[in-house]
């Protein structure tokens, strides 16, 4: 019987907790470790013995109430703390030895950042075999591979897995002197041995998900498909008579406090489920938990775990109800992801079909394979905007008002065709970003060597029969995604261009170029003109074919670069925190749009160009080429409270993925409550709003955010 007064108090206790966690000195005793006690040793092994360590120093946290065992907390206390240069990823002076002056091309947005993290993990592997079966497939591939380096890597995997045994015996100890000798047996079994029961696969689960966030602390690490893995395991129970759904429900909720637990406040790091999906054969993989996840989700004030939805290509129809109903009252978390075309533009990218259906979201949405994909799955951004600016000045910034050193372009007015204007942008374009790829090639070698992350790698498909780190050729898919911001604003001004410059003869190049560095003060006419250009979001058979154009070309961009590992590049189209940023960092527009005004979200039309209802808007982003957007690409539709009722969010999901979008979000939150919740943040709290890929707690976001998505346009048609 679901106990529900446990639950709510489990529920307030972890909130408690969570607002008040204390810091840990992981990083701290990390490092320490590396300088002192295992200064002398090779530099594979003082990384597997200074990390075993400092897991090995984590407290045991156990309280009463707890079914579940272990607990850690994100937040670090390493004041003061020396740091062991030949560990550190990288520091400034590696950028700058990289980029040699090409400092600007991140200064000015239009090359990323190295970030590591947005992994799922094959945690299943020690549901299935326990860290036990994971040592011994170690020793296996000593006697199949027995060059250094591998010896090298299987001696750091069974390192780090004898790490994560011996702090989950420390629980078993702490377990038994408290008397909660049932816990204590589960785990005194696992993760060490195979899971054999529900409770038991949620504890593995668990357990190695908290140390792996140890080993690798960084954001949009997923748990990915948990209701998939975890079902078979239910159902088995279930069959036995010796749990039930309530059952069940009760211990989801427990873990979705402690996932919350640990990271609370941090609304941007992003652990995501992708609940739902599909089998290998291509039907529907939704189960009991996928419900029970979905409901649960919509009961708390959490943000974490992001509790993401996969709809396969035959939903049932109560699914996509319940689906409309947490996107209606979800507290506008909900994310719903297609199937058919992510699946579709996996495999256009080369994934078999058989791994790309078991995809997941690491972080806000970006599209990774479960267990198969290393941790460069989104390395930052590029704002598409502002390479089209710098093409059409000649590298000059309109907002620094400054010539950038490395931007080779002529200026627009140099041009007597468009397409030779556009060709030269494509590129310059392709010239920036494969230096940027570049960079996280110099990075990726590094990386191979100072976190070569043993344990997680252990559970990523090929590391441990080929004896390599997912950095240094283990993981099957070693792609860089990144995230191109702004392609709506970018695609309605080359309309614009070439419309007002090279058709209708509105202006001169000059003229439109001059315009735009005066913000448009004294070129009100030309810009009221600019503005009544066709638009990207109306169903204007030519304002979207530009929005193709350039959604393609770019994907042939990141393409056509191959990395040191053979991997490709691959789109993601999120906006995250950035709309505000990117739009400040851009001047006025040759469509219309002024200096520093916010950019639009994923690949949503811009709110000036959304004036012809949902459903134009709709159909004109569902026809964009989401087949070169392996990595995934977002959509932002905000309704107005009064039109979006259940059955018609149903109606608008489902259409828009039928007729081939990706990925469908946004906020049914009335815009009078945003507005009292920055006007008296104490008493909002809870709201939650949807920004760009994720959600995060209203009252905890900037102001300009803040503004941001109360401007947002809220349909109502």
């Amino acid at each position: 019987m679901y106990n529900k007064e446990r639950i709510d108090r489990l529920y307030n206790a972890s909130l408690e907790r969570a607002l008040s966690k204390p810091g840990n000195t992981f990083i701290k005793d990390y490092h320490t470790l590396a300088l002192g006690e295992y200064k002398g040793l090779p530099t594979w092994e003082r990384i597997a013995r200074s990390m075993a360590g400092a897991i090995m120093s984590m407290p045991v946290y156990i309280y009463e109430d707890d079914r579940i065992v272990g607990r850690v907390y994100h937040e670090n206390s390493d004041k003061g703390t020396e740091f062991d240069p030949e560990l550190l990823e990288y520091t400034r002076a590696d950028c700058e030895k990289y980029f040699e002056g090409y400092g600007e091309l991140m200064q000015y947005q239009l090359a990323g950042f190295n970030v590591p993290g947005h992994i799922a993990w094959d945690w299943n592997t020690v549901l299935r075999y326990g860290t036990e079966g994971i040592k011994e497939r170690a020793r296996l591939g000593m006697k199949r591979n027995t060059d250094e380096k591998s010896l090298e890597f299987y001696k750091g995997v069974i390192i780090m897995v004898e790490a994560l045994e011996a702090w989950n015996d420390l629980h078993v100890k702490e377990l038994r002197l408290r008397g909660m000798n049932e816990l204590a047996d589960i785990c005194e079994k696992v993760p060490r041995y195979p899971a054999e029961s529900f409770r038991e696969a949620v504890q593995s689960f668990f357990m190695q998900h908290i140390v792996v966030m140890r080993e690798n602390p960084y954001g949009g690490n997923s748990p990915g498909r948990l209701d998939y893995y975890l079902w078979p395991y239910l159902e088995a129970d279930i069959n036995k008579g010796v749990c039930t759904l309530d059952d069940a429900r009760e211990l989801i909720c427990e873990l979705f406090f402690r996932i919350d637990e640990r990271i609370h406040g941090l609304d941007g790091w992003v652990e995501a489920l992708a609940i739902g999906g599909s089998h290998p054969n291509g039907t529907s993989a939704i189960n009991p938990l996928t419900y029970i996840m979905i409901e649960e989700s919509m009961k708390y004030d959490l943000t974490h775990p992001s509790v993401y939805v996969r709809l396969p290509k035959h939903t049932p129809k109560d699914f996509t109800e319940l689906c409309a109903k947490y996107i209606k009252s979800g507290n506008n978390r909900a994310q719903i992801l297609c199937d058919e075309t992510i699946t579709k533009a996996l495999v256009r990218n080369g994934v078999p079909y058989s791994d790309a259906v078991d995809y997941y979201c690491g972080g806000c949405m970006e599209i990774g394979v479960q267990g198969k994909t290393a941790d460069y799955l989104w390395v930052g951004y590029q704002s598409i905007g502002k390479f089209l600016e710098l093409q059409m000045t000649g590298g000059y910034c309109l907002t620094t008002k400054k010539q950038l050193a490395h931007f080779r372009a002529k200026p627009l007015w140099e041009y007597t065709d468009f397409e030779d204007f556009y060709r030269d942008f494509i590129e310059e374009y392709r010239r920036i970003s494969y230096i940027f790829f570049g960079w996280q090639d110099y990075m990726g070698k590094r990386t191979a060597k100072v976190r070569p992350s043993y344990l997680i790698s252990a559970m990523i498909d090929s590391c441990l029969f080929t004896g390599r780190n997912m950095h240094d050729g283990g993981a099957k898919y070693y792609d860089y995604g990144v995230s191109v911001i702004g392609f709506a604003n970018a695609a309605d001004s080359l309309t614009a261009v070439k419309k007002a410059v090279f058709e209708y003869k509105i202006c001169t190049a000059r003229e439109l170029v001059d315009a735009m560095k005066a913000n448009f003060v004294g070129y009100e006419e030309l810009r009221a003109r600019l503005s009544a250009l066709p638009k990207y979001g109306r169903e204007n058979a030519e304002a979207d074919a530009m929005m193709n154009r350039l959604v393609k070309d770019v994907g042939d961009v990141y393409q056509s670069y191959r990395n040191r590992l053979g991997g490709t590049c691959k789109l993601v189209i999120l906006t995250f925190v950035w709309s505000v940023p990117v739009g400040n960092l851009l001047g006025a527009s040759a469509d219309g749009r002024l200096a520093g005004q916010t950019i639009a979200q994923g690949v949503t039309p811009t709110g000036r160009a959304m004036t012809e209802g949902i459903t134009a808007a709709m159909n004109s982003c569902a026809a964009i080429p989401f087949e070169v957007m392996a990595g995934g690409a977002s959509s932002m539709w905000d309704l107005d409270e009064s039109f979006a009722s259940e059955p018609v969010i149903e109606a608008l999901l489902m259409s828009f993925f039928e007729k081939g979008g990706q990925i469908f979000q946004g906020n049914a939150t009335d815009v009078r409550e945003l507005i009292k919740a920055k006007e008296n943040p104490d008493g909002y709290y809870s709201l939650i709003v949807r920004v760009g890929g994720y959600s995060a707690r209203f009252v905890n976001l900037t102001p300009e955010l803040q503004d941001e998505i109360i401007a947002r346009v809220r349909h109502t048609r």
